[in-house]
């Protein structure tokens, strides 16, 4: 069978299936798993551009990040924030956040390890279909597994959630200089509140372990859909935002990258799909499936998806 899709929900579904004993291969257009636990080196180093961290609830996904922290490849960040925009500065506390000294796109790598995983670009899942294909499995947000099937297929209704976008600004200086902004004089990451342009600011030295002085904004959707046709020209805007929000100096390196389906829109119960297509099984999992878009939904659906599968086909 094969999963399409190599972010961690198609990684999952994909390692419970070969651990099964079901053959499966997992492809992707992209030169490396991922998803959006994406990278880019920047200054030397690699910078999360995608999901900001990760949180634990449940036993199973501790389990998984236990591991990954025994092996330095996961490793606690924080759990207080700042919010900053038209008010008075403020402290955020929550669960605790999670970083990957080596990017989060690493821990995808890392459950990847003894996959077959190809690089191709599908343009419809009719494309796969032959007698030993016994399923296909989207691993994608909606739109993106929409565009794969044919008008009328079973699992098209069923994908009917709809995916704000962002553009992910990352910008390098010569050194630290925004720990004052934080009410607690160390700043970590600030949600900004009541602002056009940017909705969320990640240190990912910090986050990282690194201290490298790199920050991380994330846009506003509104702003993002007014730049998906051209992001690079969207930067100017993004780091006078980041600047003033923040009172800083020119950045000496800035990378802008679009995530056209960053985060779905609304609730959805059900972990997966899976339905009895015109050429067999298709079913679709990620991140939109479940109480809440998280790094731990994604794997959860894609594992919960390959147990199903493998049930149904060991």
């Amino acid at each position: 069978m094969v999963v399409v899709g190599a972010g961690i929900a198609g990684v999952a579904c994909a390692r419970e299936l070969a651990a099964a004993g079901v053959p499966v291969r997992v492809v992707d257009r992209g030169h490396r798993p991922g998803g959006r636990m994406a990278s880019r080196r920047l200054s030397e180093r690699p910078v999360d551009l995608g999901a900001s961290y990760l949180t634990v609830s449940g036993p199973d996904f501790a389990a998984v990040v236990a591991e990954w922290q025994a092996r330095g490849l996961a490793e606690p960040w924080t759990d207080t924030f700042c919010a900053l925009g038209t008010g008075e500065p403020a402290t955020k506390s929550g669960p605790m956040r999670w970083g990957a000294p080596r990017g989060l796109r690493s821990l995808v790598e890392d459950l990847a390890s003894g996959l077959d995983v190809e690089r191709l670009d599908v343009a419809e899942v009719a494309e796969l279909a032959d007698p030993s294909c016994a399923a296909v499995v989207l691993a994608m947000p909606d739109p993106q597994a929409r565009r794969l099937l044919a008008p009328g297929h079973p699992l098209a209704s069923r994908l009917d959630r709809e995916f704000e976008p962002v553009l992910a600004l990352a910008a390098s200086w010569s050194g630290r200089a925004w720990d004052d902004v934080a009410p607690s004089g160390r700043f970590d990451g600030a949600f900004v509140d009541d602002d056009p342009v940017l909705a969320w600011v990640a240190d990912d030295g910090r986050r990282r372990g690194d201290d490298a002085p790199v920050l991380v904004a994330h846009s506003t959707p509104g702003f993002a859909r007014r730049h998906l046709e051209d992001p690079g020209a969207a930067g100017p805007e993004l780091v006078h935002s980041l600047r003033t929000l923040m009172d800083l100096p020119e950045p000496s390196r800035t990378h802008v990258h679009r995530w056209t389906f960053a985060r779905p829109v609304g609730e959805r119960v059900e972990p997966y799909a899976l339905v009895e297509g015109p050429d067999g099984l298709v079913g679709a999992c990620g991140d939109g499936w479940g109480p809440a878009p998280k790094v731990e939904t994604a794997w959860s659906s894609g594992r919960a998806l390959g147990v199903e599968l493998a049930r149904r086909l060991g």
